[in-house]
C-alpha cells in the first residue's frame, strides 16, 4: 500500500472508531494515538534493517511526545487504532491482526526474561478494554472483546469476551452481538454463577420448606441470613429477584 494511501486509511479508522473526531485537521493533529502508530511504523522499518539505535530512539521519542510505548520489534496490522491513548505498552514480540481497537492504560506484556515469544498475540477485530492487562505469549483469537480492567493470563477463543481478574470467559454470543456490545453491557461471568447457585439454593429451600410442612416441622427464619441473602443477590443480580417463591 502507498505511504498516502496508508495516511488516509489511517484517518478514516479513526473517524469510524471515535464518535469524538470532528475533522481531518484536528484527527491529524490531536490524535497522540494515531501519531504513536505512525512513529512506529518507522521504528519497526528500521528495527527490521537491524539499525536497533535508531529503532529504540525513535520509540522513545515517541513515548515522550504522545505517553504510549510500542517497542520498534512489535508486528502490528492494518486500521490500528488506540483510543486516548496514555499509558499503553506493547511489547517487543507482541503480534497485533487488523482492525484492532484499544484504549488507555492497556498493556501488552511478557512474564520471561528470555529471549523468545513472551507477548501477546491479538487476532483480527479485537477491542480491549481501558486498563486491562495482557501478559505473556497467549492468544486472543479473532474478534474477541476484553473488558475493561481485566487481567488476561489464558488464551481468549474467537468471537468470546473475556472479564474480570484473571479474566473469565463468556461464552455463547454470535458475532454480531458481541460487535454491539459496550464495556458497561459486557456479561459478568463471576455474577453468572453467583446467578445460578442463587436459583439452586432457592430451589432446594422450597423442595425443603414443603417437606417441612408435610412433616409439621416448624423452623424460625434467621432474619440475618435473609437479609444476607437478599444483599447478595441485589449486589450481583440488580435485576432478578430471587426471593419470590424462592426462599431467599
Amino acid at each position: 500500500m502507498k505511504f498516502y494511501e496508508t495516511i488516509k486509511e489511517d484517518v478514516q479508522t479513526v473517524f469510524k472508531k471515535d464518535p469524538a473526531a470532528r475533522g481531518v485537521l484536528e484527527v491529524l493533529m490531536c490524535y497522540p494515538g494515531l501519531h504513536a502508530i505512525w512513529m512506529h511504523r518507522i521504528a519497526h522499518f528500521l528495527w527490521q534493517k537491524k539499525w536497533y539505535f535508531g529503532a529504540r530512539l525513535l520509540s522513545h521519542i515517541s513515548r515522550f511526545l504522545t505517553g504510549i510505548e510500542i517497542h520498534p520489534g512489535a508486528k502490528i496490522g492494518r486500521r490500528f487504532f488506540i483510543d486516548h491513548g496514555s499509558g499503553v505498552v506493547i511489547g517487543e514480540t507482541t503480534e497485533i491482526g487488523d482492525d484492532v481497537l484499544i484504549y488507555q492504560g492497556v498493556i501488552l506484556g511478557g512474564v520471561t526474561l528470555q529471549k523468545k515469544k513472551r507477548h501477546p498475540t491479538v487476532g483480527h477485530q479485537v477491542l480491549i478494554g481501558s486498563g486491562t492487562i495482557v501478559l505473556g505469549p497467549v492468544l486472543i483469537g479473532d474478534g474477541a472483546r476484553i473488558g475493561a480492567a481485566s487481567l488476561v493470563i489464558h488464551d481468549v477463543p474467537p468471537e468470546a469476551i473475556a472479564v474480570g481478574v484473571p479474566a473469565r470467559l463468556g461464552l455463547g454470543f454470535s458475532g454480531k452481538e458481541i460487535q454491539e456490545m459496550t464495556d458497561n453491557k459486557l456479561p459478568d461471568p463471576i455474577a453468572e454463577a453467583f446467578n445460578f447457585l442463587g436459583k439452586q439454593i432457592g430451589t432446594l429451600e422450597r423442595r425443603m420448606a414443603e417437606v417441612e410442612k408435610r412433616e409439621g416441622v416448624i423452623v424460625e427464619l434467621d432474619q440475618y441470613v435473609e437479609e444476607k441473602k437478599k444483599e447478595i443477590v441485589r449486589m450481583f443480580s440488580p435485576e432478578e429477584d430471587f426471593s419470590v417463591g424462592a426462599g431467599i
